[in-house]
């Protein structure tokens, strides 16, 4: 049974236009172009001479002209760009094995000829070959680089992006007239955002960038700019910058404001500032100026008991599935909402993710359900992908999960709904196997519903559909919908008590897989699906309704392994 997450308060960031006129578009391009020299630098002397860069203050203020909060910010955000990049980079040396170990296999199985193979195919497989071997070679080296600065503590950090950095070798093909073309873009990428930071204890949550509100509900903004980039005053205004969203929360923020009297060490009386901390960042785009305010706000009191039942999510490459249960853990209702991305843009698939999510919340928030969703990491699923099909690895890294988890978290937030993540093991196969077919659903909607009854705490036991009289079975025959609409079967492994049931899911898998690569081997995963057996439709033919009696589901609250009936009098 997992834990429930307590409600606490969260940050959020919202943007904004910024309209500003030729002089502040020149202020604010200075500020940035400063921002960005001061923190490569930074970066570079305290790697070089392996000084923390929070020693270099003092120095750093009279060489640049800034002041204490602006190195502040510098500083805070350079620790964040070296902290993610040694975070990231063990599960991109992992992830990269695991790339390795498939390639080699890809070439082992590409450097065997089949007995019968004609000019056309082996001159197909040897220039796949060729290439793959290439790929594995950039890779071993690519490995034994993030190896040597992991092991050596090194942090490299592209400054403007190494997509770009790679653009001034291919100028004409990266939209690029000459190298000047290329180096007034990639200086133009080193300074175009920079960031203020806030406390709760200044005036407006952040004395570098004082935010008033106006009476036409817009936002003014007063920004300090650094003492080597002032001309006629020290000050940028920034006037009506309007907020679609978050308006709410940074007007809150600007109120709760308040002076605290109290004591010091010394017993003199002191007068503080107590509110909520707001950070800025101003990024630089094709059309102008962007503002970013980063808020905490305080949770919403929770409404979702998981005594009302639960709503799983399950999330796939275009599509997003979503399962219903009632306490019991039976299923209620469930629907499939599209989510195919491919060919939108990142604002375009934002949107869309948005909608989705929007549906999921609304439906949770409606019965006062808790959402269940899966615990996922694909760098490994992600890394299994290499040499497969390509239209299957460019649909999974098109899955936004953590954009998805985040936005579903964040809406939840605000609706006063619990998020609950689950381990995701077998789930996409304790719904082919014990819920598909006998609940008439898709294997996708089976397995949003498996996730749903975790999330409540229900285990589960593979559920055989059948027991053959014309072969020798002793444990039952499993029945899992196909892709081609038809079914395939197979013998249900023999468990192990004394070991967990999840030896036995681990087990009913690799029998799945099989039957579905023999059914696919065999053609007639593009037939037309066979009848199903009388065995299976008696089995498959369970009906349910929308509304349950408290002991509907008496017998699979308990064991969670068999079918669903309706009530009978024992």
């Amino acid at each position: 049974m997992r834990k429930a997450d307590e409600p606490e308060g969260k940050t959020f960031t919202y943007q904004a236009r910024v309209p500003v006129d030729a002089g502040a578009a020149a202020a604010l391009d200075a500020y940035a172009e400063l921002f960005g020299r001061v923190e490569r630098t930074l970066f570079a002397q305290s790697t070089a001479q392996g000084v923390k860069p929070e020693k270099l203050k003092n120095e750093y203020l009279k060489r640049f002209g800034i002041t204490a909060r602006q190195f502040n910010a510098i500083r805070v955000g350079l620790d964040g760009k070296t902290d993610s990049v040694k975070e990231r980079r063990t599960g991109l040396i992992d992830e990269a094995k695991t790339r390795l170990k498939k390639a080699q296999a890809t070439l082992k199985k590409l450097g065997t000829a089949p007995k019968s193979e004609t000019p056309e195919a082996r001159a197909k497989r040897l220039g796949k070959l060729h290439q793959k071997t290439r790929r594995a070679v950039t890779m071993a080296a690519r490995l034994e680089g993030m190896q040597a600065d992991h092991k050596a503590g090194k942090v490299r950090i592209a400054f403007g992006s190494r997509r770009l950095f790679r653009a001034q070798f291919d100028l004409s093909g990266n939209g690029f007239a000459d190298h000047a073309a290329w180096r007034d873009a990639w200086h133009r990428a080193r300074s175009e955002q920079f960031s203020v930071l806030g406390s709760k204890d200044e005036t407006g949550g952040c004395q570098g960038c004082v935010a008033t509100l106006a009476d036409d509900g817009t936002v003014s903004l007063r920004l300090r700019v650094p003492d080597s980039r002032v001309l006629a005053s020290k000050y940028v205004e920034l006037h009506g910058i309007r907020f679609a969203y978050g308006m709410d929360q940074i007007r809150a923020a600007l109120a709760c404001g308040r002076v605290v009297e109290r004591v010091s060490a010394t017993g003199k009386p002191t007068k503080t500032r107590d509110g909520k901390a707001l950070t800025w960042r101003f990024v630089r785009d094709g059309k102008g100026w962007r503002v970013f305010v980063s808020v905490s706000v305080d949770p919403v009191a929770t409404i979702s008991t998981a005594q009302a039942g639960a709503v799983g999510a399950d999330f796939n490459a275009d599509h997003l599935a979503v399962a219903e249960t009632d306490r019991h853990g039976n299923l209620i209702a469930h629907q499939r909402i599209d989510l195919d991305t491919r060919g939108m843009n990142a604002d375009q698939r934002r949107a869309a993710m948005g909608d989705a999510v929007k549906q999921v919340v609304e439906r949770a928030r409606a019965a006062s359900r808790p959402i269940v969703i899966e615990r996922l990491d694909f760098r490994e699923k992600t890394a299994r992908l290499e040499g497969a099909d390509p239209w299957r690895a460019r649909m999974l890294s098109a899955l936004a999960y953590r954009d998805f988890d985040s936005m579903l978290r964040a809406a939840a937030f605000r609706s006063g709904i619990e998020v609950i993540a689950v381990n995701p093991a077998y789930t996409s196969v304790i719904g082919a196997v014990n819920h598909a077919a006998r609940l008439g659903i898709s294997v996708h909607a089976a397995a949003a519903f498996a996730i749903a009854r975790r999330g409540l705490g229900l285990k589960e036991r593979p559920f055989a559909a059948y027991r053959s009289t014309a072969t020798d079975c002793q444990h039952g025959i499993v029945a899992v919908p196909a892709r081609n609409g038809g079914h395939v079967t197979f013998a249900l492994p023999a468990r192990n008590r004394a070991k967990h049931v999840w030896t036995q899911w681990a087990a009913v898998r690799s029998s799945q897989s099989a039957a579905h690569a023999g059914h696919f081997r065999s053609g007639a995963a593009k037939a037309a699906p066979a009848p199903l057996s009388q065995a299976i439709q008696a089995v498959s033919a369970t009906r349910w309704t929308k509304v349950r009696s408290l002991g509907a589901n008496r017998q699979q609250h308990c064991s969670a392994g068999v079918p669903v009936f309706d009530d009978v009098p024992f």
